[in-house]
């Protein structure tokens, strides 16, 4: 008989990976192993919390996606955020205040949240909600920046809170970097991790795998560059096509099985760093993870989404707690109807499938927004 897949067991085993992970990654710097150890203990109670709830019929995710901005610096070629206007030159009218994140905050501490990934747009461009989440020390806060505003105020910052983890966009070598990011990127970036370094911060790289550069960025090389300016993370994230001329660019099964033997491999190799791959190999999740499985995402206006790639919203955080936005009709429906445990081309359930997304929201665009 074959055993029912358990997606509480499934997210707490991955958190405990994560977390060991980055203790190993962190012992020989004293403040960012002293940090690591105490937020081990609070990732351990946050487990137990969330634990508690699933006996109780109430699941609670251990990560949370937080786009703090809809402001970007940047004009990245093929932005998903941009395409679906989630992201522009200027702030939406409707932009969450820093206490309102800071609200958000308190309360997935009180759920057991671990894990809060701040996005944008550029979160760098919002100093006020990075000092209202340095104050949640029981939470880890990564920071998905192009790194192209870390300056010595947001160095002081992350060395007094080391809770606030830099992960910095890079998309291989300059000159694919610059491809995407424009002229001159990959030096800011690079002048960035040194002086990162020189603190004795840590920081991790978020790279967006194409088919163009997953040999390049899943090489020893790539990473045996990075592990020598001092990071510690790799988050490797497919690429997800916002117009059918990118459609091309994204990887498909045979490019994803490369990706998982080559992480593999790297994780072997390289034991002093933490690898992670999104959204990874689904089939062992049971599924795509987003809507409430194993994360959601609350968009800069406080539309609680599926995930980014999945920009609907039936429910705000700015009139509703976590906890209701984790009930919201359209993440009940989502994991009813099966769409997350749906085959597909790409290497986003929910943005192959938006169509019946739409659908399910009558067509509505997202709610915060």
């Amino acid at each position: 008989m074959k055993e029912r897949f358990d997606i509480q067991t499934y997210m707490t085993r991955g958190v405990a990976k994560v977390v060991a992970g980055s203790l190993l990654a962190t012992a020989a710097n004293r403040k960012e192993g002293a940090f690591m150890r105490s937020f081990a203990r609070a990732s351990l109670r946050a487990s137990r919390k969330r634990a508690a709830s699933e006996k109780a019929g109430e699941h609670i995710p251990p990560f949370l996606i937080a786009s703090i901005t809809g402001r970007c610096n940047l004009h990245c070629a093929g932005c998903y955020s941009r395409a679906n206007h989630a992201c522009g030159d200027k702030e939406p009218d409707t932009l969450l205040s820093a206490r309102e994140w800071d609200r958000v905050f308190s309360e997935a501490d009180d759920l057991g949240v671990s894990f809060i990934l701040l996005a944008g747009g550029e979160p760098m461009l919002r100093s006020d909600v990075l000092n209202a989440a340095a104050r949640h020390r029981n939470i880890l806060f990564p920071i998905f920046t192009n790194g192209t505003c870390l300056n010595d105020y947001y160095l002081r910052l992350l060395d007094a809170n080391r809770n606030l983890l830099p992960v910095i966009s890079i998309e291989g070598g300059r000159a694919v970097t610059d491809a995407r990011r424009g002229e001159g990127v990959y030096d800011k970036i690079t002048d960035a991790m040194r002086k990162i370094r020189q603190r004795k911060l840590i920081f991790g790289a978020s790279v967006t795998v194409t088919k163009e550069n997953l040999r390049e960025v899943c090489s020893d090389a790539f990473v045996r560059d990075l592990y020598a300016k001092g990071c510690k993370a790799v988050i490797y994230v497919e690429y997800v096509p916002v117009t059918e001329e990118s459609d091309s660019l994204a990887p498909e099964e045979a490019e994803r099985e490369l990706m998982r033997q080559r992480v593999r491999a790297l994780r072997r190799k390289f034991r002093g760093m933490v690898f992670i791959s999104f959204p990874g190999d689904e089939k062992s999740s049971g599924g795509c993870v987003a809507a409430g499985r194993g994360f959601f995402h609350i968009n800069a206006s406080g539309g609680a989404e599926p995930c980014p790639f999945s920009p609907y919203s039936d429910c705000s955080v700015r009139d509703s707690s976590i906890r209701e936005a984790l009930r919201s009709p359209l993440f009940y429906a989502l994991n009813a109807q099966g769409l997350l445990k749906d085959d597909h081309a790409g290497g986003c359930t929910l943005f192959a499938n938006r169509e019946q997304v739409e659908r399910l929201l009558g067509n509505v665009p997202s709610g915060g927004q």
